[in-house]
């Protein structure tokens, strides 16, 4: 309550402060063709390594400067086009699988790849004939070959990311060595595997083989960024190799001046440490129906803040257009009394979950961690967390709870209801989770926490400083059933140190599932062992064979009932417990610009609102 209070009393401060200031506004934005954009980070990156990591403002700069294949939307199941301009699946003679109406024919494509003879599917692909790279090269198939390649090839790339997108890809490296090609062009082998492809269409068509998983194609077409292959051939090599963390000179200059095929460049001049200046490339071959470039704001003049109160300042002054951080729902009065501010309360896509270390390696097992292993003592501690509690008190309001099953329920063709079987009544919940610890830990100390031979039972949760709420309010949730809980800071690299190692008790992670992802998601979350998203070590062989069934089936019918059978057994390991699932809240200025887009589980600056941003003069 102390903490709550004093929570509630910096905030009013903050409040008085910036309302203050209300009064003295003025437009401190320079350029009227720049949209300038706040973000909150430690730093702002200088190199622009081209499969950046997925931390702070990296990937948004790379879905800036470079394109994937294709981009998926998850209301329509579709890919749209981006680089490839359509693709599909093939037969031996590389026609299309498709019925007459241009969608698949799953039906046909299960009738021919279905036999347990066939080791892959045959992919086809072809890309746009007027795209070029911000310097002016032709992008071609070549590119998209080398980009898949050494995606493949870690000698080269040094880059976990990329071997996880191209896992499915039947194209690989052994110590560097080609072992088996499943990259096809006109120039790399197409006609000795039996594909035709006329040479006027040499520079668009490509073949590919993935394994037998209708969704081995989607981290091929919308994770791996192209890369431009004139710009990295030349100087990638074993020993300089492409994510490399001491870069030659000619590698560093290529880090620092980016060349790649997005709407976006980067202005390197006027770049560095503190601001990003992105220019929208007039050539960029993706336009609207009219015409006209298919992004409206010209520059994207993004600005560094490492402090969230800073950052809420300038947007209120006018130093700012657009704050791309997600703020806590704790401003939101501060914000509704603005005229000016428009308010993106966009529902989430990410749910936080509790996870508990199931199976711990040997050395890292104790009686108390014991207790863990077993499903009825996990069970207990699900009963006793209240989702809406924690959206009431952690999220003030802004989020939604979630299903045990960890599918959402907007995903209508996968999601599972049924994956719920715990009572709805907390109380009744709370009856239910103390008679399970009863059999389990039945003494008590004199506070009330249970004793296993003499000891509280006692576990730290790993989370960052700004999960702290969460884990304060897990606390008191716990503390009704006896258990003890407390915060335990994950550091800097919490996988290395703490959770591929089996250190630890409890740590807080946020997951995302649907039908783009499930195919990787679920096989990393809950089948495999060592470094992966598993950090608990869950061995559940029917879940895994599930999975495994669910991956490989090619009946689109049949993939969709197994993932709603997966989710009740998701829900009854009691190993990834749902939190809740928050809204992402952000902020922007509504006096020079209008056509702001709220898009689910994205900041107010995304994609659809610098296509659809016009100046208000312009209405």
């Amino acid at each position: 309550m102390k903490k709550k209070l004093l929570v509630l009393t910096l905030l009013i401060m903050v409040v008085f402060v910036l309302s203050a200031c209300s009064s003295q506004r003025q437009n401190r934005r320079p350029d009227d063709n720049t949209l300038y954009v706040g973000s909150v980070q430690t730093s702002f990156p200088t190199s622009f390594m081209p499969w950046l990591s997925r931390e702070g403002i990296a990937p948004t700069i790379a879905s800036m400067l470079y394109n994937t294949l294709f981009s998926y939307d998850e209301e329509t199941g579709l890919f749209n086009p981006i680089i490839g301009k359509e693709w599909y699946y093939v037969d031996d003679d590389g026609n299309p699988i498709v019925t007459e109406e241009g969608i698949i024919d799953y039906d046909r494509l299960e009738a021919i790849y279905g036999d347990p003879s066939r080791q892959y599917l045959a992919v086809k692909v072809i890309i746009h004939d007027n795209i070029t790279w911000s310097d002016g090269v032709p992008l071609t198939v070549e590119d998209i070959y080398y980009s898949f390649d050494i995606g493949t090839n870690h000698l080269l790339s040094n880059h976990a990311g990329a071997l996880a997108w191209t896992s499915d890809l039947r194209h690989n490296y052994t110590n560097g060595v080609l072992t088996r090609q499943g990259l096809f062009t006109y120039e790399n082998g197409a006609a000795q595997q039996g594909y035709t492809i006329a040479e006027e269409d040499k520079d668009t068509v490509i073949y590919m083989h993935v394994n037998k998983v209708l969704g081995s194609v989607m981290p091929l077409f919308s994770s791996l960024l192209i890369l431009p292959k004139h710009i990295w051939e030349p100087v990638v090599s074993p020993e300089n190799q492409l994510n490399s963390a001491s870069p030659t000179e000619e590698t560093l200059y290529r880090y620092q001046n980016p060349v790649g095929s997005g709407p976006y460049v980067i202005d390197t001049e006027r770049s560095g440490s503190q601001q990003i200046v992105l220019h929208r490339r007039d050539d960029y071959h993706l336009k609207k129906d009219d015409g006209s470039p298919l992004f409206n704001i010209e520059t994207v003049n993004l600005i560094l803040y490492q402090e969230i109160n800073v950052a809420i300042y300038a947007l209120l002054k006018g130093h700012i257009d657009v704050l791309d951080t997600a703020v806590s729902s704790n401003y939101l009065r501060l914000f509704e009394q603005e005229e000016e501010i428009l308010i993106s309360n966009a529902p989430g896509t990410f749910v936080q979950t509790l996870v508990l270390n199931v199976n711990p390696v040997n050395s890292e097992r104790n009686p108390i961690r014991d207790l863990l292993r077993e499903n009825e003592f996990r069970k207990a501690i699900a009963l006793a967390i209240n989702q809406d509690n924690l959206i009431e008190n952690v999220l003030n309001g802004a989020g939604i709870p979630v299903s045990p099953g960890l599918m959402r329920a907007s995903m209508t063709e996968i999601y599972n209801p049924h994956a719920d079987r715990l009572p709805s009544d907390h109380q009744e919940r709370l009856a239910e989770a103390n008679a399970i610890l009863d059999r389990f830990v039945p003494d008590k100390d004199s506070a009330g926490y249970r004793l296993l031979d003499g000891e509280r039972v006692s576990f730290n949760i790993l989370g960052h400083p700004g999960e702290q709420d969460v884990i304060s309010y897990l606390e008191i949730q716990l503390q009704k059933i006896g258990i003890e809980v407390n915060y335990a800071a994950k550091g800097s690299q919490p996988e290395t140190t703490f959770l591929y190692t089996s250190r630890f008790d409890m740590t807080l992670q946020g997951v995302i599932f649907s039908l783009s992802n499930v195919d990787i998601m679920y096989r990393a979350h809950f089948s495999a062992l060592g470094r992966t998203s598993n950090y608990g070590r869950l061995v559940n062989p029917e879940l895994n064979q599930k999975i495994n069934t669910m991956r490989t089936t090619l009946n689109l019918n049949t993939k969709y009932t197994l993932i709603q059978e997966i989710q009740p057994l998701i829900a009854d390991e009691f190993y990834k417990i749902p939190l809740y699932t928050s809204n992402v809240i952000s902020v922007a200025r509504t006096d020079r610009f209008t056509g702001y887009q709220v898009v689910d589980g994205a900041t107010i600056f995304n994609n659809a609102t610098l296509q659809n941003l016009v100046r208000v003069k312009e209405e």
